[in-house]
């Protein structure tokens, strides 16, 4: 994950992802331990690489990781 330029939080993520299945900005805060502003560059990062893509509006916004063709 590396190699893709992730740095250790979003490698964390999707960790959690691969577990979980979905992350929110609020789970992610809690596991990377960073502020609303940082995690929502960093999953806006991983948007932007094609590795997760947002579900819901609002309080019931989350992340799930991409599936081909996404």
């Amino acid at each position: 994950m590396k190699k893709l330029g992730l740095n250790d939080r979003q490698i964390k993520a999707m960790f959690y992802l691969k577990e979980h299945g979905k992350i929110s900005n609020r789970e992610y805060r809690q596991i990377a331990n960073i502020s609303d502003e940082w995690a929502r560059v960093d999953l806006a990062d991983l948007i932007l690489k094609g590795l997760v893509r947002l579900v819901g509006k609002g309080r019931g916004t989350h992340y799930v990781p991409a599936q081909v063709g996404d």
